[in-house]
């Protein structure tokens, strides 16, 4: 088999191959200003949310209710399955479904959950540092940012971000490194509504033990 080899190549192809490697890894630091600003004025954030993962044979749908309030916290109420939640009050993150027999607890900062990559919105956001591999393209009338989150590698191959002209990010895509895929869509999106701490609060009902998680690998 005959190779060419990279003395053979012509310069347009050289100057191809460069353009397209230089495109695959552009950013727009306007866009990225427009996404750092935004969340860095929210201070409170509501939307309603649809979970699709797909992966290990297994098609689920499920949807809820997200809130958000700086500094740290986080809730997300499943509707579809009802009353399964993940709360992040700022020091833990708790994961209960009804009828599980335990509560799951792991400490925030050891927090490596598919939902973690939006904890950036909580405090001061700044997606340069947030994401490895950094990169942003036209969407339609929308953006897509790309990268993946810094410490999460061993698990994730890559985040999407949705992003709207605003600077609001409208969905979430999360491709794991074992070929699952999550993908998070965020309607009625309500920002700096008054949330009171009370909500990021997280009792384990009566009898069901508390299990501390694994921290990340």
């Amino acid at each position: 088999m005959n190779l060419t080899s990279p003395k053979q190549l012509s310069p347009f192809c050289l100057g191809l191959a460069f353009l397209l490697s230089v495109a695959a890894n552009a950013q727009d630091p306007t866009l990225l200003h427009r996404v750092d600003d935004h969340y860095n004025h929210l201070r409170t954030l509501r939307a309603s949310y649809t979970e699709h993962y797909t992966g290990m044979g297994i098609d689920r749908t499920e949807s809820g209710a997200l809130l958000l309030r700086k500094p740290g916290l986080m809730r997300w109420s499943y509707d579809q399955p009802p009353g399964k939640l993940f709360v992040l009050d700022g020091k833990y993150a708790w994961f209960y479904t009804p009828g599980d027999p335990q509560v799951s607890r792991a400490p925030a900062k050891q927090l490596d959950d598919l939902r973690s990559p939006l904890r950036f919105l909580l405090g001061h956001t700044q997606l340069a540092k947030e994401l490895d591999q950094l990169a942003t393209a036209p969407d339609g009338p929308n953006y897509r940012i790309t990268g993946v989150p810094k410490g999460m590698a061993n698990r994730v191959r890559l985040l999407t971000l949705n992003v709207t002209p605003d600077g609001a990010i409208s969905g979430m895509k999360l491709e794991e490194t074992g070929g699952a895929i999550t993908e998070f869509t965020f309607t009625g999106i309500e920002e700096n509504m008054p949330i009171p701490p009370a909500s990021f609060t997280f009792a384990p009902p009566p009898g069901i033990p508390v299990v501390e998680a694994q921290p990340p690998i």
